[in-house]
């Protein structure tokens, strides 16, 4: 007797169950890939926006210029552009009120630069917990489809009175793929979160540098017209 034990065999083969744990195991891993592409292009585009920001930022240019040309622009700012645009803007507002302390338009604008880090780094890190769920449950997800298909093979052992090889090698096997489906959704998530994890805290602790290098010089031009 010659058993089928193709791929696509055993899994139209496989009990309800088990079909129902590997479908749910292959979307699950179409959206971590389509997550994966995505995410990995948004920290790209972050990394290349920051080096460029910082190559203005550096040049020596006027930064109330440089402000006026961040703000004038119809694109969403992101990165340090957010960040510096936030802190000028409200460094600007407070320095205008002639009362304030150079202390109080300093701490003003670091505030606001912060909250504008933290909605970046926010924006950094979406996806992120889907990305580290999907690889910490997807092999449980696919041992318990295995389990569960063994199970039946093992049952239906009890109604005949010879057990064979051939009688449960194709339930066995079916039962294993759900186990290899998992690993197949969990390893890509595992190895790019770890990745998007470790570029989110590099962008963080750069655009922290620029906030305290940016606080500085706010700090210099706040004690020059206190």
């Amino acid at each position: 007797m010659n058993l089928d034990l193709s791929i696509l065999h055993l899994i139209l083969n496989a009990s309800h169950l088990v079909q129902l744990v590997m479908a749910l195991l292959l979307i699950v891993s179409l959206v971590s890939w389509a997550r994966m592409f995505r995410k990995a292009r948004v920290l790209k585009d972050a990394r290349k926006e920051a080096d460029v920001f910082e190559d203005k930022f550096w040049s020596g240019n006027d930064l109330t210029q440089l402000y006026s040309n961040i703000a004038g622009r119809q694109t969403n700012r992101a990165g340090m552009e957010m960040i510096f645009e936030s802190g000028f803007r409200e460094f600007a507002r407070l320095r205008q009120q002639h009362s304030a302390e150079p202390s109080a338009v300093l701490e003003g604008a670091q505030r606001a630069m912060r909250i504008a880090l933290s909605r970046e780094i926010d924006r950094l890190e979406t996806n992120l917990p889907f990305l580290g769920t999907v690889g910490s449950t997807s092999p449980y997800v696919g041992l318990f489809g295995t389990v569960w298909g063994i199970m039946n093979s093992f049952r239906a052992l009890g109604n005949v009175k010879q057990a064979t090889l051939g009688m449960v090698a194709p339930g066995i096997a079916e039962a294993l793929i759900a186990t290899a489906m998992g690993l197949f959704a969990a390893i890509p998530a595992v190895i790019a979160y770890n990745r998007f994890v470790n570029e989110v805290e590099r962008l963080e602790n750069r655009y922290s540098t620029f906030l305290e290098e940016f606080s500085n010089i706010l700090q210099r031009q706040a004690l020059k017209h206190g």
